[in-house]
């Protein structure tokens, strides 16, 4: 990944906390037939593993031991020049693309133990159904139908080995452009412009901070 120093982010508290706001990775292995791609959400567990599931048939549960890419993306957004003050002083500026991503380097370990799995299952579920008016639990469903489904999933756990950000979010401007730029998004009210905004104005009080 190309990264420039000012957008470089390092710190790992920030690189985790947009793991876990944004779970959704891309998982990206080289296969028997070139290049693949799955899109899986999956858990930080601690500070070394990510942890997920997959269908039996995907192909990663035949990958045990291979090198993966996990691509993690926040929210991104076009970036209008209008936005800038200096555009309107002196024109010299352009279009660009605001967004934050964080890369995983790591190796897969499928995991066929039916015990994890529902454990991790059981965890994953009470995160996402945490904010419900009435949270829905793996044991509200029939006992012979989890273990039905059980049969059909595969645990995936990838060891980190290595971590990397990259946070576009007009670092190399101004703070008087990046102020228009927040303005703008507000403005705009497009359908991730203000998680956009709200990135920035994180990143904007971590350099102050």
């Amino acid at each position: 990944m190309y990264l420039p120093k000012s957008f470089h982010e390092t710190r790992i508290d920030v690189l985790h906390a947009l793991i876990r706001d944004y779970p959704l990775g891309t998982v990206v292995m080289h296969g028997a037939g070139g290049l693949t791609a799955n899109h899986l959400p999956l858990e930080l567990a601690g500070d070394g593993l990510l942890q997920g599931h997959v269908a039996r048939g995907n192909e990663l549960t035949k990958a045990d031991g291979a090198q993966v890419l996990v691509m993690f993306q926040a929210a991104n957004g076009y970036i209008s020049p209008h936005w800038y003050p200096s555009k309107h002083e002196t024109g010299r500026e352009v279009p660009t693309w605001n967004y934050a991503v964080v890369h995983v380097h790591g190796r897969l370990r499928v995991i066929e133990d039916k015990a994890w799995l529902r454990g991790f299952l059981e965890r994953l579920t009470d995160r996402h159904e945490a904010s419900q008016p009435r949270p829905w639990q793996v044991s509200d469903a029939p006992e012979d139908y989890i273990q039905k489904m059980l049969k059909t999933i595969v645990g995936l756990e990838i060891s980190i080995d290595r971590i990397e950000g990259k946070f576009k979010l007009s670092q190399n401007h101004p703070d008087a452009n990046r102020a228009g730029v927040v303005r703008g998004l507000g403005e705009r009210e497009g359908l991730r412009d203000a998680e956009l905004a709200d990135l920035m104005q994180q990143a904007e009080e971590r350099r102050h901070g």
